[in-house]
């Protein structure tokens, strides 16, 4: 009886091992191509800006700030870089994400339940739609929004109405907490990960990692120690190239994504 006691422990511990060891090999996450960041170039950036959304539409570079008192979003041509438009958010309300699709610009709130709509030209108010939870990151694709609450889920909204249309949860990262969001050309979704130096590249329709990106060392130790973090990124139209930045950084940084050494 003993013998067979012992002979059920070792099968259920052989179980046990064989069954976790094939949960990490098949982890999406882990299986993932690891990319790190290649820098091209660099250009001054803001360092009083707690950025929260960052965008390029038709030649405009449009950045969202946040902090109550401090929220807004402006626009600057990318070619002079002269400031073309600036709206702020009233306190109390914190700004957060941002995405221009057709002929409007979303802006999101932290924790008030607030999306403005906005002329992207001017940045005028055109109205306000509220909606559940916290906001974070978002983009458009496809004609739809992707938004991020600070969780693994990517929630899809209509782009016209701002209306609920669906979600998908991140495969491999439960614990992640998404945040700044970039629609790429290629249609995957690339996002912040809060409060870390990694950006996940992300299939929308199914929620799979496609490749992890360590994109830390950008600033120097002098530079990080009045920094926040990584948060800000965005596509060079017609490029493979992306801008990054953060909350209080310097410095804003083109990069491209290229495979781990």
């Amino acid at each position: 009886m003993e013998t067979d006691r012992r002979s059920l422990a070792v099968a259920a511990l052989l179980c046990l091992l064989t069954a976790t060891g094939c949960a990490r090999a098949e982890d999406p996450a882990d299986q993932a191509p690891q990319l790190v960041v290649e820098v091209l170039g660099t250009t001054p950036h803001d360092p009083r800006a707690f950025t929260q959304g960052l965008q390029i539409a038709d030649g405009v570079l449009y950045e969202s700030t946040g902090m109550p008192g401090e929220s807004g979003v402006r626009a600057v041509d990318r070619a002079t870089g002269a400031e073309l438009a600036a709206a702020e958010l009233p306190p109390p309300l914190f700004g957060e994400g941002i995405a221009v699709a057709g002929d409007m610009l979303w802006q999101l709130t932290w924790k008030d339940g607030i999306a403005f709509a906005r002329d992207p030209a001017t940045l005028a108010e055109r109205g306000q739609v509220s909606y559940e939870g916290e906001g974070w990151g978002l983009c458009a694709r496809d004609g739809q929004l992707v938004m991020s609450d600070g969780s693994a889920t990517l929630t899809f909204r209509d782009p016209v109405t701002f209306a609920r249309t669906g979600s998908v949860e991140l495969h491999g990262r439960p614990s992640a907490r998404l945040n700044e969001l970039e629609c790429a050309a290629d249609g995957s979704v690339y996002a912040n990960t809060w409060p870390t130096d990694e950006i996940l590249r992300i299939d929308p329709r199914t929620g799979e990692i496609l490749a992890t990106i360590d994109a830390s060392g950008l600033l120097s130790p002098g530079e990080r120690a009045g920094a926040d973090v990584l948060n800000g990124i965005t596509q060079i139209p017609g490029t493979d190239r992306f801008l990054l930045t953060g909350k209080y950084w310097p410095t804003m940084f083109e990069v491209r994504f290229v495979p781990a050494p």
